[in-house]
Parts: C-alpha cells; structure tokens; sequence
C-alpha cells in the first residue's frame, strides 16, 4: 500500500516536473503536485501543523509538513541548487515526529527529476 502510494507521488511530480521545469519557486511546485495528487483520489494534507511536543510540553512553533499523503507519507518539496544534510534531517525529523515510516525528498530544481528525488526512511518507528 505505501508503494503504491510514493509510486503515485513520483508520478504526480513527473508530471508537475514536465510541465513547469525548474527554476520556479517551492511554492508553485507544491501548489501543482497538491492538485495532481488530488486528482489522483488520494488524501492530501498541505501545509500541515506538526507540533513539537518535549517530555509532556506540545509546543506549537510553527512546523509544517509541506504535504502528507494518506496520513503515512511526508513528501518535503524543494527548488535548491542541490539537496544537502540540512535537507535530509528536516525530513527524517518530519518522519519522527509523525511516526511516520517513509518520505519523499523532492527537489524540482533540477534538469532531470530523478536526480531530484530521495526516498527517506525512518527506522525507529
């Protein structure tokens, strides 16, 4: 089922990708990929709330999973020159926080998407 749902998402982002090429601003990437995963019946979740919660205090500081695919898969969408290990702890933390098993790191500003996509696994859940 998780398979089915990143092989959705990669598509979905193929086609954003094909469509508008790089050089544009994260958010119109993610505005693109929210409507085509729409489309596709799946449950989206943009600019999700993700509170922090230390020992017993749930701190609402402001984090935001940029979108959540049927309650199980982060997908953090980037326009960077390239993806570093600031990029690849976002999201493992992201994963953390939702006990959530698996990610997609998508960076649309790249010539060819492949290149641009990570597939994130969190194992301590």
């Amino acid at each position: 089922m998780i398979n089915e749902i990143t092989y959705k998402v990669i598509g979905a982002a193929y086609l954003v990708h094909k469509n508008l090429g790089p050089g544009l601003l994260e958010s119109s990437y993610k505005e693109c990929l929210f409507y085509e995963l729409n489309k596709l019946g799946l449950e989206v979740e943009k600019e999700k709330p993700l509170p922090l919660v230390y020992e017993e205090v749930k701190l609402e500081i402001g984090y935001r999973i940029d979108i959540l695919v049927n309650k199980q898969v982060v997908v953090e969408i980037k326009a960077v020159e390239q993806i570093n290990e600031v990029h690849l702890a976002q999201i493992l933390t992201y994963l953390k926080l939702t006990k959530s098993t698996l990610g997609l790191l998508i960076n649309f500003n790249v010539a060819d998407l492949k290149k641009g996509i990570k597939r994130v696994i969190n194992s301590t859940v």
